[in-house]
Formats: C-alpha cells, structure tokens, sequence
C-alpha cells in the first residue's frame, strides 16, 4: 500500500515586502515577516505531500516560505524524533510524528499571463509542489490556442449573441506526479473570481459602478452576471482538459480556489454531469413517437459515458464516510461555505471496482477564519482568508 496526501492552500497575496501588489496594498517588513511565519507553520502543520497553491505572486515568496517550513520541521524533528541508540526508535508513532522536509521536492509555477509586474496592477498565478516529483514539463493553461466562442441562441431558434474567451483570468496548472506505481494528473486552478467586472468608459478615471455613493444594483449586478459567465467559461476550459487526460485512461485530481461552491453550475462543469438513475424511461434524442425510449442496452451505455469522465468531491466522499458535515473553507458576511475543492477522478471512487485506491480521510485547516463580521478581521490581512484542504489517499486495493 502507497499512502499520500494532496492539498490545497490559497495562500493570499504572498509576495515580497514593500511591493504594491494591488492599488495601495503592500506589506511592511514586519507584515511580510508575519505573512511568512504564518504561511510557514501551516505547511508544516498540513505536512502534505503534494500542495496546490493559489495567489502567488512571486516564486521566490513561495520558495522562502517552504525553506522556512523546512527549517521549523528539522527543528521540530531533532526535538521529539529518537534517534538510533534509543531502543524505542522504532515505534510506529514516531513515523506519524515526524515532518518531512521538501527540500527534493519539485516546484512548479504558473505566473499569471495577466501580470504586467506594474506595481498596483499585479496579478497572482499558482504552483504545485510535489515530494514526488513530475513525470514530463508542468503545462500552463491560459492563453489559448483557439478563442474559445460561446453562442448563444433565442428560444425560437435564432441566433442572438456570443460571448468570446481568449486568456484566462487565472492560469490553470497541470503537472503529472509518480506515485507508488501509479502516475496521476493533476490539476491546479484559481477560478474568476465573484467581484463584479465593470466597464470603464473611455477617458472615465472609473466604471460608474463602483461610486457607491452613487449605488447602482442593476449595474453592479450586471458585473456579477460578467463574473459568472467568465468563471464558468474557465470552469468548461478546465473541464476540457481533465476529460483529455480520463480519455488517456490517467487518474485526475483538480484541486484549487474554485470561487463557487460544490452545487454551483461552475463546479458542475467541472465535475461533470450526475447521471440519471435510469435513461431507459427517457424519450430518446430522435423519438418518433411517445413510446420511442432509450434501451436498457443503451441507458447502461449512456450511464457508463457519464460516469467515466466524472469527478468526485474528497470532501462530500468524506462527510459520507463520516455521516457529518463539518467543512467550510471560505467565510464573509457571517456566511461560512467551502469555495476551495479537490476533486478525484472514479479511480479514486471506493464504489468503483476498477479504482487505484481510496480517500481514507479529509483534514481541514480552518481555525484562522475570520470575516467582517467579527472583531478579529484584520488579521486576514497577513492570514490567508481561506482554510486548507487536504486528502489523505491510500493507492492499492483491499478486499472488503
């Protein structure tokens, strides 16, 4: 058996000291001292294997911050780990206990094709950090080849509109990661996020919008529609690639900030379609009469197709396991919701006869979460204002 973990981290805003990253958003010295140390001790508390991280300006912020967990972990290792000539040394618990430091670890990262570097106007990518190494190049997904264009049609049939997708507002990362005998692909994203998008006008100084005192909903709720509509056209790009990767026959975890919840039509993009109980009570596509309907032949065919290409979430497999539900990653305006996922590929699906493995457990680092609701706020600014995730997996097959 192959155990390992698999993480997702949205850091928040890690770059380097006294560096505008957004318009008048910097961190002192001191601030980016904290961020660090912060940052730091939830690597080492998280421990993972692999971690997929999310706003990260800069590599050198992200490659300091993971030396600094290695040195915390060594340290922490030489204090309760015996050494040899102790006769307990090898007693299973210290296995547990001990941290495992990245330094042969491999890092990739995405910077984000949108970043100009010009201070103020920063734009964040992700990375992925693997104990186990890649198997070939990291691919960065972002520009792409071919726009992608949505049509849109009237009801009766005319067509009325497109919507075109040239760049991704975030890169999406993949690498392929070697894991006991199995090689799995993996994916990182940073989905568009809910913040309205609005149009400056030409010569305006800004978008009419965002003057509050001047509070416009039915403007602002159109930026909400261009949000959504940007998220799940990044959410189909997402869902395109990992199909790519089930159709090679490649196991697949997506993990990231998907800036939706589980249910949200983004996430179901992503995840795929739930298939129906039964296709054979269905008309078929090209019914010629009301008894025409799908075969029992045919509806096993159709639920085989959905369910090859869907993905699972680690943490609605684990609230099943553990019949609670206790997850949140993200909180704001008193309203606490899981925004971060990992989703598994069926190999991973303990139903599936056919799996790799299994998930045994699903942690959640979440104690830091705060929002303006409560007195504590502030400190989001240097905290990240998202929970950890992690899945622990085991690779291998046991009989019931």
């Amino acid at each position: 058996m192959t155990r390992f973990t698999i993480a997702s981290f949205n850091v928040k805003n890690l770059i380097g000291a006294d560096k505008e990253y957004y318009r008048f958003q910097t961190y002192t010295p001191e601030e980016y001292a904290w961020k660090l140390d912060w940052v730091a001790d939830q690597i080492l508390t998280m421990d993972a294997d692999i971690v997929g991280f999310q706003e990260v300006f800069e590599e050198d912020a992200l490659r300091e911050v993971i030396e600094e967990a290695d040195i915390r972990g060594e340290a922490y290792n030489a204090a309760v780990i015996p050494d040899a000539s102790k006769r307990y040394h090898k007693k299973a618990v210290f296995r547990k206990l001990g941290y495992t430091p990245y330094r042969d670890a491999a890092l990739a990262f995405a910077p984000n094709a949108n970043d100009t570097g010009q201070p103020g106007e920063r734009r964040p990518g992700v990375a992925i950090l693997s104990r186990h190494g890649f198997v070939g190049a990291p691919e960065i997904i972002q520009d792409l080849d071919e726009p992608l264009t949505i049509p849109f049609r009237e009801l009766t049939g005319e067509d009325c509109s497109h919507y075109t997708l040239s760049r991704l507002s975030r890169p999406i990362l993949k690498v392929r990661v070697p894991v006991g005998s199995d090689v799995i692909s993996v994916f990182c994203c940073h989905l568009k996020s809910k913040l309205g998008e609005y149009h400056k006008p030409p010569g305006a100084p800004f978008a009419p919008e965002a003057d509050l005192t001047r509070y416009d909903p039915v403007g602002r709720a159109m930026g909400s529609l261009r949000s959504g509509v940007w998220r799940m056209a990044e959410a189909w790009v997402l869902r395109r690639a990992i199909v790519a990767e089930l159709d090679k026959g490649r196991p697949v975890i997506a993990l990231g900030d998907f800036n939706d919840g589980e249910h949200s039509v983004s996430s179901e993009i992503v995840a795929g379609e739930l298939p129906f109980i039964n296709y054979a009570w269905m008309l078929r596509h090209n019914a010629r009469d009301a008894d025409d309907r799908y075969s029992r032949e045919e509806a096993k065919l159709i639920t085989d197709s959905v369910e090859r290409v869907r993905l699972h979430s680690a943490e609605k497999l684990f609230v099943r396991k553990s019949q609670r539900d206790m997850v949140y990653t993200a909180a704001f305006g008193g309203i606490y919701e899981s925004v971060d996922q990992i989703f598994l590929s069926r190999h991973f699906h303990p139903d599936y006869k056919k799996r790799i493995g299994r998930m045994d457990y699903f942690s959640t680092f979440n104690d830091h979460i705060t929002d303006g609701s409560h007195p504590e706020a502030p400190y989001n600014k240097l905290a990240s204002d998202h929970g950890q995730i992690m899945a622990h997996i085991r690779l291998g097959v046991e009989e019931e």
